[in-house]
């Protein structure tokens, strides 16, 4: 048994003691009024890394929410490699379907319960924990290594887009290993290699100066939610194709063998059914579900509002309606151009007889892809296979992680994603966990990555 693994096996109660301590900062960075509380997660995260022996340590100022900084810097002739993670989480409600508090953690059945404690503290955690191990027991890492942890994740990295290039020595490194993700399941590793990418609209019709009587004004103008609903209806046929013009443009097209590579994943479409609770699946046509999942791209409404609302009926014809549509992108589709096209398209088939206004949200992201043989893919898949004994799957992932993009724009870096939440953990909903025996075997993975990527 290597000295860091003893190291780790006797110090494993300090560390889940250590870890509730963290989870108790009610860091949600969505909230104006938990900004201190992020704030205070950032220094205790700080702190900690000075306690592993990490050097340099800072709290950096980004214009909102905080990054913290370090580095280890002694290994001559080794790559520089960076680890991201992030300390903020998500909101709470529903608040009454906790069973326990979400910011008092509890240990239960091999698991810690608490909101951040998958996504993403408990892996953030033992990535600090794998080095100072490292650290402590051989006197050294083997490779030169720095930490870019962020308290801004949970609501798009706003600022991450001015605040690295503003840095980018600071944080200039060859490669990002990302704490943020997940394996397939306890026992079946993955390596994720693309994430897609984010961009949104808000449309805005407005008709009448007022709410109008039904009864006295009915059939004589346009009703704002039928003039929405046929934009909405523009923008799909029958079967599930994107109508927007150039929407396809630039979408880089599968490969046999990327096709093949996604077939080989398990899949059940009964299971898959079950699982979100629908009579049938429904999509682009000629795309399975993992593929429609994963490597193509989506235009969907994310919410449509107007008229009355409440109990009973109101006879009334509103005066404006609103939708928000989102689309998730993939390589190699531009945000800030596939936006533009959302925006012509609402109004070329804007019916007469209405105002619309439609304008981008703020939130984007570029689609990430990382080559398949890229060096730390290569050592994330031998660590993983020592690990578990298996061949890990390589998948896609449908959501966002804006970061990845950002860091390859501006750092010219890839990130490999190297993270043990399980999608059961309850990540962004009431009673989130993480399993201890993740939280374990990741300190031993990163000990043994960072072995890998120094050899």
């Amino acid at each position: 048994m290597p000295s860091w693994e003893a190291f780790l096996n006797e110090n494993q109660p300090r560390f889940i003691d250590e870890l509730k301590q963290f989870l108790r900062f009610p860091s949600i960075s969505s909230l104006p009024e938990h900004a201190e509380d992020v704030k205070q997660a950032a220094e205790w995260v700080a702190g900690r890394l000075r306690a592993a022996d990490i050097e340099n340590v800072q709290v950096l100022s980004t214009g909102g929410h905080p990054v913290v900084y370090g580095d280890w810097l002694h290994a001559p002739d080794k790559p520089v490699v960076m680890i991201y993670g992030h300390f903020d989480v998500q909101p709470v409600d529903p608040i009454d379907l906790w069973t326990n508090p979400p910011f008092d953690p509890i240990v239960k059945d091999n698991c810690i319960y608490a909101r951040g404690a998958s996504d993403n503290k408990g892996n953030l955690f033992l990535t600090i924990l794998a080095v100072e191990a490292l650290l402590q027991t051989e006197g050294s890492l083997p490779v030169n290594l720095k930490f870019f942890f962020e308290g801004q994740e949970e609501i798009g990295s706003p600022q991450m887009p001015e605040f690295l290039p503003g840095h980018k020595d600071l944080f200039a490194c060859d490669m990002v290993i990302s704490a943020d993700g997940g394996q397939w399941d306890q026992d079946q590793p993955q390596l994720t290699v693309g994430l897609r990418g984010l961009c949104a609209v808000q449309i805005d019709v407005r008709t009448a100066r007022r709410d109008v009587h039904s009864g006295s004004y009915g059939g004589t103008f346009l009703n704002p939610i039928h003039g929405l609903a046929r934009i909405i209806d523009s923008m799909r046929d029958s079967e599930g194709k994107i109508l927007v013009e150039g929407f396809y443009d630039s979408v880089r097209a599968l490969s046999e063998s990327e096709r093949a590579q996604i077939a080989e994943i398990p899949y059940s479409e009964q299971e898959f059914k079950e699982e979100i609770g629908i009579p049938e699946t429904a999509g682009e046509p000629g795309f399975t579900t993992h593929e429609r999942m994963w490597v193509r791209p989506t235009l969907d409404v994310n919410g449509i509002w107007g008229g009355f609302q409440g109990e009973g009926l109101k006879t009334v014809i509103p005066s404006e309606a609103h939708a928000k549509i989102s689309c998730r992108l993939v390589p190699d589709q531009d945000p800030g151009k596939i936006a533009d096209r959302l925006v012509a398209h609402v109004k070329r088939y804007a019916p007469t007889g209405i105002a619309v206004e439609v304008k981008p949200v703020e939130s984007k992201a570029d689609p990430y892809l990382i080559p398949l043989d890229h060096a730390g893919n290569k050592a994330a898949v031998a660590v993983l296979k020592a690990l578990y004994g298996k061949d890990p799957y390589y998948i896609r992932k449908g959501f966002t992680i804006p970061v990845c993009g950002i860091l390859l724009s501006a750092l010219g870096a890839h990130t490999v994603n190297f993270a043990f939440s399980l999608k059961d953990e309850n990540i962004h909903a009431p009673d989130e966990f993480f399993r201890l025996r993740s939280f374990e075997l990741g300190q031993r993975a990163y000990c043994m990555l960072l072995h890998e990527l120094g050899g």
